[in-house]
């Protein structure tokens, strides 16, 4: 946005000392809480990936609170100083370039060491791109799994996806503009053409697209040749494969070491959907053959 906010009124309740993770915008300025305004206002540090990123949210509100990169090339030498600043009793806030910090980057050093040390930690929710684009895809939102960004070499790449293929919940991957296109094509070969999917960019922005259709469209689709922008891809759920044999054996001997017979057959049958009749014959016959 060109033009300043008008600023919000602020709280003037006291801020406990500790470790604030704070949601900020993933593109709107508008997204940002009137909570997370407060502990930016008012916190003695502010840490940020990109300090010219964070600084225009701060001007944008009228904002000066004091201003420093953490990004992970100074994270792990910086973090002793802050845990001083912390132990002394500061209000030390951290945000990542856009939405929730922590997701998919290094700031959950910090929060690891902070916790490890004792200092409160709190969340200030808000902004999220994976949660953004699971609202607008138009797929399974009651189970998700958010996998981050694959790797950008293709083999490398199709080993990551073989482990999320029958993964019965919707997947949530960040990518990189210039990749999208092979890495969509990746993912139809290893989750099948026909898997359903979607495509969001630049979310909340002006520009703001989502594309949904069976990976096999969308890995030749042109739109996706040269993209701009952030990409969020999100794959349907994958399809429940029966269990074979050879999977119902090893689970009904496994549930026979340490439950009566009837109980192992229920047990199996309700993991693996098998007829709990004939599980119990079956554990009937392995128990008389030893």
């Amino acid at each position: 946005m060109s033009r300043l906010l008008p600023p919000p009124v602020l709280s003037d309740a006291p801020l406990a000392p500790g470790l604030y993770l704070v949601a900020t915008p993933i593109g709107n300025l508008r997204d940002i809480t009137l909570r997370a305004l407060d502990v930016l206002a008012a916190c003695d540090l502010l840490l940020a990936e990109d300090t010219r990123v964070t600084g225009k949210l701060l001007s944008a509100y009228s904002i000066r609170t004091k201003l420093e990169r953490h990004d992970e090339h100074v994270a792990e030498r910086a973090i002793p100083a802050i845990l001083e600043r912390l132990e002394a009793g500061e209000r030390v806030a951290l945000v990542s370039d856009a939405g929730t910090p922590m997701v998919s980057d290094p700031g959950y050093r910090l929060a690891r060491e902070a916790i490890a040390a004792g200092h409160p930690v709190f969340p200030i929710p808000g902004a999220s791109a994976a949660l953004a684009a699971l609202t607008l895809a138009g797929l399974p939102t009651d189970r998700f799994l958010f996998a981050g960004f694959p790797p950008p070499k293709s083999g490398a790449r199709k080993t990551f996806l073989e482990e999320f293929a029958a993964t019965r919940a919707t997947l949530i991957f960040f990518e990189g503009a210039s990749r999208v296109d092979d890495t969509l094509a990746d993912m139809a070969a290893v989750f099948g053409a026909d898997r359903p999917a979607a495509v969001c960019r630049e979310l909340t922005k002006l520009y703001e697209t989502c594309v949904r259709g069976p990976l096999g469209e969308l890995a030749v689709d042109p739109r996706f040749e040269a993209p701009k922008g952030e990409i969020v891809i999100l794959v349907g759920p994958g399809e429940e494969k029966a269990a074979s044999a050879d999977d119902a054996e090893a689970a009904l001997r496994e549930a026979m070491t340490r439950l009566p017979l009837g109980e192992a057959a229920s047990e199996v049958a309700k993991a693996l959907g098998l007829s709990r009749k004939d599980l119990y014959r079956q554990a009937l016959a392995l128990k008389e053959a030893g």
